[in-house]
């Protein structure tokens, strides 16, 4: 795996972060991969360094799929 810093690595944990909203958002049933959702939130765990810095992410997803501030 390629070391990760600088843009490339905001990138990566933007991304698991709106992956984790799409599948939260997603409705229960067979096609809503919870296995994915488990491991992404580990993943982003290992990457992220506080509360505010996950906080941060959130809401940038949270921007990003809806298309609106807070």
């Amino acid at each position: 795996m390629p070391e990760l810093t600088g843009r490339e690595l905001h990138l990566v944990k933007k991304a698991l972060a709106i992956a984790v909203l799409a599948i939260q958002s997603s409705p229960d049933g067979p096609f809503r991969s919870e296995s994915d959702l488990t491991d992404i939130k580990a993943l982003l765990d290992t990457m992220i360094e506080s509360d505010v810095e996950l906080e941060h992410y959130a809401r940038a997803a949270r921007v990003a799929v809806t298309g609106q501030p807070d």
